[in-house]
């Protein structure tokens, strides 16, 4: 049941982000000089605090191998028990969190502006010979995703 669950989760979260990508914006500073870099776009989290100020830590930063979490804290860092994994949506591009990796940040009105990367040419561009976006582990999140290279 629990991976059940896991895969509702990633294809909730997927059919958020695929709705919001519509408002694409240019790549975040860590992604705009890297290979497969798409844009940016708002995302509000399923749990969403309507006009609050939120603030996050990012667990990798702008690093579209490494799957990672962005979890939520309070305005000195101290974790609330918030928290998101990175995902691949259903056009195959990974959402990559972002700021830096451990850079606390706040989200305006709890939407953040997450990257996203054609994982084939982040690959591609970084020496391999192809890539694809794939579901990994990023504890403390249950779910993220990454770009796997071949």
């Amino acid at each position: 049941m629990p991976y059940l669950s896991r895969i509702i989760l990633l294809s909730c979260l997927s059919l958020v982000i695929a709705g919001c990508s519509h408002h694409q914006g240019k790549p975040s500073g860590g992604a705009s000089n890297m290979p497969g870099a798409e844009g940016t776009f708002e995302f509000k989290p399923s749990d969403w605090v309507e006009s609050e100020t939120t603030w996050w830590v990012d667990s990798d930063g702008v690093n579209p191998g490494v799957a990672g979490c962005h979890i939520g804290t309070n305005e000195k860092g101290v974790p609330n028990g918030r928290k998101f994994g990175e995902a691949c949506l259903a056009n195959g591009l990974l959402v990559e969190s972002n700021p830096g990796k451990g850079e606390l940040h706040s989200h305006g009105n709890d939407i953040g502006h997450p990257d996203t990367f054609d994982c084939n040419a982040w690959c591609v561009g970084n020496g391999h010979t192809s890539g694809v976006c794939e579901v990994a582990a990023a504890p403390p999140c249950e779910q993220s995703a990454r770009c796997a290279c071949d």
